[in-house]
């Protein structure tokens, strides 16, 4: 159901440890899932680039179960298969394919209230960094609410 990940990382030469949670998507895990939600310091919300549905689900399917389980978690958007959006030669095989737009990431980005929009390919690499690096920076910034000094302390990212 999880695939978990840990690593040290140097931050502004603070060493945090980063602890990374990916769950599974699918329908017949909706009453496990939420169960990793508790304790994270930012969500990392991802679609595909290439599927119209996939950029729906964020809207209809996560936001609502995020914002049920976690209200208060900030959430970086993911646009993934960056490198596919304009493979003419992959688009022409797969005539279902919905290439999603840069503009139609932002849009989703603030209908949904994230900080942060990234599109990235894991193929190329593309990105991929500043993916974690926003999360990392996103999950260190002290909350709003709260007017206490910074402590470093482990943060976890789903």
């Amino acid at each position: 159901v999880f695939d978990n990940f840990s690593a040290n990382v140097v931050v502004d030469g603070s060493t945090v440890n980063v602890g990374l949670w990916d769950t599974a998507g699918q329908e017949d895990y909706n009453r496990l899932r939420p169960l990793s939600y508790r304790g994270a310091d930012v969500f990392l919300l991802a679609f595909s680039l290439i599927s119209k549905a996939s950029y729906e689900n964020i809207h209809k399917k996560w936001i609502p179960e995020l914002r049920h389980y976690a209200p208060n978690v900030p959430i970086v958007l993911v646009g993934t298969k960056l490198d596919l959006r304009e493979d003419k030669q992959y688009l022409s095989e797969h005539p279902g394919a919905t290439p999603i737009t840069t503009a139609q990431g932002e849009e989703l980005k603030k209908m949904i209230g994230a900080v942060s929009y990234i599109e990235c390919s894991s193929k190329t690499q593309q990105n991929v960094k500043a993916v974690f690096d926003t999360a990392i920076k996103v999950a260190l910034r002290p909350p709003k609410l709260k007017r206490k000094p910074h402590k470093p302390r482990p943060c976890t990212f789903l």
